[in-house]
């Protein structure tokens, strides 16, 4: 309840003729750390909008996205086509904090039916360039002796296999701890199998990461390398 009254606290402060708030992320969750911040979506009626603004209140960081019920639907629309929408998961397992005219609940329960509908399936194409792109790092890694270009290619080859993972499983996508938390959701077990293979990598026995990366490639056809091509665009 803390949190939730600090972020009532700052959308009355800043933006007190609001229409609707959600307070989404860590912080209402069991997955809380020390470290968690208030992730605020607010709609207004217009101007400033859109906008998203970091700073702290109290003892307390805050991200705040702020947009007109427009702005709102424009910004989804753009991050499902990408597969990855963190405005649209604010707002489907978000806590409503107000609501005045009746639109907080029916972003919700937009956002609620979206999420549920899962991402766009992911074309054939976009399968073949996370192929390629991963079996050019896996040539890479196979050839390395320096241990900071080690490090660069074993943390990238396990972030581009989640991401194939997500993808190809029709799940949607993440970035860092949420990137794990897809997966955790998504392809149970794969996050622990990566990060052996990276601590392996890094002691020199890469044969547990390639092992792992060449799974979740055999489900989508193997490695591309050979023969891939794309037009270039201007």
């Amino acid at each position: 309840m803390e949190a939730v009254d600090a972020a009532r606290a700052v959308v009355g402060e800043h933006h007190p003729d609001a229409r609707a708030a959600f307070l989404g992320g860590s912080v209402i969750t069991d997955r809380r750390t020390v470290t968690s911040d208030l992730d605020i979506v607010v709609l207004v009626h217009g101007s400033p909008a859109p906008y998203r603004w970091s700073f702290r209140h109290e003892d307390w960081p805050v991200e705040m996205f702020v947009h007109t019920e427009t702005t709102w639907h424009a910004f989804v629309e753009r991050e499902v086509r990408e597969r990855r929408s963190p405005l649209l998961r604010m707002c489907a397992d978000g806590l409503l904090l107000l609501d005045s005219d009746g639109l907080g609940a029916r972003i919700a329960a937009e956002a609620g039916r979206l999420t549920a509908a899962g991402p766009p399936t992911v074309s054939p194409e976009q399968i073949e360039d996370f192929r390629y792109g991963i079996t050019d790092l896996l040539d890479d890694l196979s050839g390395c002796t320096d241990q900071g270009e080690l490090l660069c290619i074993a943390t990238e080859l396990a972030r581009r296999t989640g991401e194939l993972a997500l993808a190809a499983g029709g799940a949607w996508g993440g970035c860092g701890k949420w990137l794990a938390r897809r997966l955790e959701d998504a392809a149970p077990g794969l996050t622990l199998r990566l990060h052996h293979g990276v601590r392996e990598a890094l002691e020199g026995r890469k044969e547990p990461l390639v092992t792992v990366v060449d799974e979740q490639l055999g489900q989508v056809g193997g490695r591309l390398w050979a023969g891939y091509r794309r037009a270039g665009t201007l």
